[in-house]
């Protein structure tokens, strides 16, 4: 089991348990992404992967319920369990339980006038062998192509990023290929370049893939000063100045470039393939 907390108000913490027969991924995706909606609701997390048999059930039946017991509050369960009466265990302990699969699946059975073949694990299990692969290869060439792209390989990217130091090419890269299963390539722009105010030459000839990735000065000076507390690298009119040529070196270049300041990596991930007008490939 995995704890993480997330507030130290000194507000009493409700507890979340997400609990499923596979990764977990799923009840934490979905769990999340209710709780965005109640911000003001401190809360600490405690994720319950691979439940396939039951005496892990047992364990979790006592965790949820002594939670319970030493909170006075009942636990906010999460879950996507498969087995019909492992739900029902689970159920029955001192909890709010959510089932996301009962909450889906009956009504879609019913849809589609046939049962669901109720296999565990099959949202993030290698099911399809052809797109695992897929996403295997572009995180292998994210990696490979992390903070400069190489000439020959310029020509298998679906993307290529560019952008100065930390406004979040990397992880927009390794996010694509994870999700999306794209060949995303990186170009951190350096100061040669930014005098230039032209695209290095490995890239001319690859205008179409290319996105650039602004950010609020402010935002990048706090980011660097995280990595390298008062650097050079870090200070804020250097920021300011590298923020201000790399914008006039995509204007002058005619490269469609984005403010991610406030985004997320899937928001900013989002954005690139519908300005890149690109198909997800798995």
């Amino acid at each position: 089991m995995s704890v993480t907390a997330t507030s130290d108000q000194g507000s009493p913490l409700r507890t979340l348990f997400f609990l499923s027969c596979s990764t977990g991924i799923t009840a934490e995706t979905l769990g999340h992404s209710l709780m965005t909606q109640f911000e003001s609701t401190p809360y600490q997390q405690v994720t319950v992967p691979f439940i396939d048999s039951f005496t892990k059930a047992d364990a979790t039946v006592r965790e949820i319920n002594r939670v319970a017991s030493e909170s006075g509050l009942p636990p906010v369960v999460f879950s996507t369990l498969v087995d019909p009466r492992i739900r029902r265990m689970l159920a029955a302990t001192d909890c709010v339980f959510f089932d996301f699969l009962d909450a889906f699946i009956e009504p879609l059975e019913r849809e589609l006038g046939m049962e669901s073949s109720h296999t565990v694990g099959r949202s993030h299990g290698m099911v399809d062998y052809d797109s695992y692969m897929t996403r295997i290869d572009a995180i292998n060439f994210a990696l490979a192509n992390d903070d400069g792209v190489r000439a020959e390989h310029c020509q298998h990217a679906d993307v290529i990023l560019l952008g100065v130091s930390r406004t979040g090419k990397t992880p927009a890269c390794l996010y694509l290929a994870l999700q999306y299963g794209l060949r995303a390539a990186n170009y951190p722009l350096a100061e040669a370049d930014l005098d230039a105010r032209r695209l290095p030459a490995v890239l001319e000839p690859f205008r179409s893939k290319l996105f650039g990735l602004t950010i609020d000065p402010e935002r990048l000076h706090q980011i660097r000063n995280e990595r390298q507390p008062g650097s050079e690298y870090a200070a804020l009119e250097r920021c300011r100045d590298e923020i201000t040529r790399m914008q006039g070196l995509f204007a002058a270049e005619q490269v469609s470039f984005f403010d991610a300041s406030t985004m997320s990596i899937e928001e900013i991930a989002s954005q690139l393939v519908q300005l890149a007008r690109i198909e997800r490939r798995i």
